[in-house]
């Protein structure tokens, strides 16, 4: 038994909902069960419950044996002074608060389904090797349902990914196109190098950036210099860019960087940091308050707005001083639904969010355009039966995935909880 199971028999009244009554024989009924409290303190907050014919509202703790309210110490907290009622699957002591009056137990282990009990035990014991515990059974839910929970885990992800963007804002001052530029080059980094661009967009001074504009070849200097690029001299180019990185930094009293190194290893040629950098001071020294283009909901295509090359130099190049075969390296579709997906998405929601505007269907209108995103998570799922549309179907995924099935959130889960409904 653990309490996971027991905190979702109580949130769900998967118990008898008449015929309860407490270890000392009071009758128990539940009007309400509380809400449920994942941080500190008492389990369900503001439960409504008739005990012995009395009314009483307060909070309800749960625990598999009743001494556990010892073992927690909650004997002397008075945190727990207006718990009414102790939720046990098995009394072994009464319970007392701090001041010494005794606390109501129900016992569940005589109230509860055994099959309800076996499906949650075979739900978490799968093989080693099983994807997720649900694994055999996750299509066993109406399409219905599970387009219901996608649909919510979608936005529990973008509301993660807000996190940063508000950390970005109040660092940032409300200065929308400058969480924007970190952003963007965070992505513009993708995995191995996310983080080195990431950082060096925070260490940028915004006011420079802008005054940049239309300068994409100092632009691309400033960017190469702060992550090393241009300490090693390769050819006449790389000298030019050190030139002009020497002449940014006196200009603009830039301290220069000696901590932001970027990584060429495990990365295709076109993911280079060097490509990666050019593109991007392309798209930024060309474009105009970027910001407003890209919050725009409706009338503008976003691929068109990304659609940027390379500088010609790099056209023949990778790295600096080794000719490469002349290919035009321009930002790819797909890349571009990856800024989409984890960028444009994420800034509009929480832009809309802070101006108090609904997000409406037009919100979620380009991700349903976008193309799955391909990936081992994402390929397993689909090896289980699992349908995915969209860009919007992987991305509720992936959230499922790291936050409810690694963790085994089952219960927490909508797929998890159905399954033992269908099955109780």
């Amino acid at each position: 038994m653990k309490e996971d199971l027991l905190h979702y028999i109580w949130k769900y009244k998967k118990y008898p909902l008449s015929g309860l009554s407490t270890t000392s024989g009071d009758v128990v009924i539940v009007q309400n069960s509380g809400t449920h409290n994942h941080l500190s303190g008492p389990d369900f907050f503001n439960a409504s419950l008739v005990i012995n014919g009395q009314l009483w509202a307060g909070n309800v703790e749960i625990h598999i044996k009743s001494s556990d309210w010892y073992a927690h110490g909650h004997e002397t907290d008075t945190n727990y002074d207006n718990v009414i009622l102790h939720v046990v699957w098995e009394e072994d002591v009464s319970v007392f608060r701090s001041d010494g009056s005794e606390i109501p137990t129900l016992e569940l282990k005589n109230y509860i389904n055994k099959e309800l009990l076996q499906n949650y035990k075979n739900l978490f014991e799968q093989k080693p090797d099983t994807f997720i515990n649900c694994g055999t059974d996750i299509t066993a839910i109406s399409a219905f349902d599970f387009a219901n929970w996608k649909e919510r885990l979608y936005f529990e992800r973008l509301e993660r990914k807000s996190d940063l963007i508000y950390k970005l804002l109040e660092e940032s001052k409300n200065d929308w196109e400058k969480v924007l530029f970190v952003l963007l080059l965070k992505n513009f980094g993708s995995k191995i190098n996310g983080e080195v661009f990431y950082e060096l967009g925070r260490y940028i001074d915004f006011s420079i950036v802008r005054k940049l504009q239309n300068k994409p070849k100092e632009l691309e200097a400033l960017l190469f210099g702060l992550t090393g690029l241009l300490e090693v001299q390769e050819d006449t180019y790389q000298k030019e860019l050190r030139d002009m990185y020497d002449f940014l930094c006196h200009k603009y009293r830039i301290e220069k960087s000696d901590f932001l190194k970027v990584q060429f290893f495990k990365l295709r040629p076109s993911n280079f940091p060097t490509i990666r950098l050019s593109q991007f001071a392309q798209l930024y020294a060309s474009v105009y308050a970027l910001f407003q283009k890209v919050v725009q909901l409706e009338g503008l295509n976003l691929h068109e707005v990304f659609s940027f090359k390379t500088s010609a130099y790099w056209e023949t190049h990778y790295t600096f001083g080794k000719v490469s075969k002349p290919s035009s390296k321009k930002i790819s579709k797909q890349f571009i639904d990856l800024l989409i997906i984890n960028t444009i998405l994420p800034l509009r929601f929480c832009y809309l969010k802070q101006h108090g505007i609904a997000i409406s269907d037009v919100f979620t209108r380009p991700i349903l355009t976008i193309a799955p995103e391909k990936n081992s998570i994402i390929k397993k799922y689909q090896t289980l039966g699992v349908f995915v549309e969209n860009g919007k179907d992987s991305q509720s995924l992936l959230e499922l995935y790291t936050n409810y099935c690694v963790k085994n959130k089952c219960l927490e889960c909508a797929v998890g909880a159905k399954l033992l409904t269908l099955k109780a």
